[in-house]
């Protein structure tokens, strides 16, 4: 998440990586303008803006781990070009959005521009949030400002190297990349695909880590008319998963309800949440009415196949472990004695997992992913499932690090990638030292 190039155009590629913050300015407000306290919405209208700010994951993003305040900011999000802290979006007069107007709210939710004239941060998404239909926003802006919580917490500047740290330069970017013209249906007489695709494209933001980056950092594609739209990308040295219809790494095999139950609980159809899509299913979609979460599915199963990666054909088969794709049986590969001595237990023999507490790895679209940042960052340092209101309870995987080398991982994932049925390329000891060395671990 590349070398810039150089300026004119090069002074276009200031954007930070599309996590999911909204960076609404880092100083104190002007003392002396009024505070914006419209009148009291209507408990309708409130609650509207609760739901809209819970699909849109506000808090998810703007709350500092380890018991931070509520949208009062401080979350640290890395990126090539430094790390920002998310901003402060609590009704404080000070350091919050206190005295912004809804037209200062609008301007900079929707076009990425503070109070002041300032260039925000596309750590924000805003090229998505331009989508956001003006119920919306007045919903939120009422929210934000009548039910939560203000919160004098000053704002931590971003700690961006130079030339990144000029903003006037953002404006530039926002110029050349940004999409225009709001939210448009390309299935207007069918209201599901429609309502699936305004909160994928808009609120839900899915394409700032699962739609892979260009020159210039942008997204390359905002709704389904883009070829590379939601075909995966990384994010925060996590990959986020192809969520077109290839049946390998992406969403083919899955049905719309399966989807749905994935986006609720963090389980389905042998598939375990894991990485940045735990704390996004527990802060924001677990919430989401049935009727949005299968719109979303309606929507992202109407995606044609693209990019497509790996195949699973579930048959009786050993499994490909060698680097010249050679099968060997179980008994000679190195990878199968290293599953079977660390991962047998909780994945199975089979490779079918335990369901509601493990996932399955055969035929898993994760597994089959052309980029295996994940694959080996899970094995390396582990991770947990998503804890929800309405899924099963908490698991949690081991990293391995410290157990075994770095040719062990590589080869125990290779033979995943080649066994039960899946077909996908080996992985190398290089690859996993490459990913060690940038987590540092």
């Amino acid at each position: 998440m590349k070398k810039p190039p150089r300026m004119a155009t090069d002074l276009l590629v200031l954007t930070l990586p599309a996590v999911l913050a909204i960076a609404m300015g880092t100083g104190r407000q002007n003392a002396a303008a009024p505070t914006h306290t419209d009148a009291p919405a209507d408990a309708a209208l409130l609650a509207r803006g609760e739901y809209v700010a819970k699909a849109a994951d506000c808090a998810g993003c703007h709350t500092a781990p380890q018991g931070g305040a509520p949208f009062a900011g401080g979350l640290g999000m890395g990126s090539p070009f430094g790390t920002i802290k998310t901003s402060n979006i609590t009704p404080d007069p000070s350091y919050g959005i206190g005295r912004y107007s809804f037209e200062d709210f609008d301007r900079a939710v929707r076009h990425g521009v503070a109070p002041g004239g300032k260039a925000l941060y596309p750590a924000m998404p805003y090229p998505e949030f331009s989508k956001m239909s003006d119920g919306d926003l007045r919903a939120l802006y009422a929210y934000l400002m009548q039910r939560v919580a203000p919160v004098p917490k000053p704002n931590e500047p971003a700690d961006v190297a130079f030339p990144f740290n000029q903003r006037w330069t953002l404006f530039g970017w926002q110029f050349v990349f940004m999409p225009r013209g709001g939210f448009k249906s390309h299935a207007p007489n069918d209201p599901q695909w429609t309502r699936g695709a305004y909160l994928v494209q808009s609120l839900g933001h899915c394409g700032a880590c699962h739609t892979p980056r260009g020159w210039g950092y942008q997204e390359r594609g905002y709704d389904e008319s883009a070829n590379r739209f939601l075909t995966g990308g990384i994010n925060d040295h996590w990959f986020a998963a192809n969520l077109t219809g290839d049946p390998g790494s992406g969403l083919g095999r899955m049905g719309e309800a399966d989807i749905a139950r994935f986006l609720k609980t963090g389980h389905a159809a042998g598939n375990v949440a894991y990485g940045s899509m735990v704390e996004q299913i527990e802060d924001s979609t677990q919430y989401l009415s049935d009727d949005d979460l299968l719109a979303i599915a309606h929507y992202l199963k109407t995606l044609p196949p693209r990019q497509p990666s790996g195949t699973f054909a579930p048959v009786s088969q050993p499994a490909r472990t060698s680097s010249n794709g050679n099968r060997v049986p179980d008994s000679q590969s190195v990878g199968y004695l290293v599953y079977r001595s660390f991962c047998a237990r909780c994945h199975g023999e089979d490779g079918k997992g335990v369901p509601l507490a493990f996932p399955a790895l055969a035929g898993n679209p994760s597994v089959l992913a052309k980029d295996t940042t994940s694959l080996i960052r899970l094995l390396v340092e582990g991770g947990n499932s998503a804890a929800t209101l309405s899924g099963p309870p908490r698991q949690r995987m081991p990293g391995f690090a410290g157990l075994i080398s770095n040719a062990q991982i590589a080869d125990a994932l290779t033979y995943v990638r080649g066994a039960w049925g899946n077909d996908a390329q080996p992985i190398s000891g290089n690859d996993v030292a490459a990913l060690r060395q940038i987590l540092h671990k």
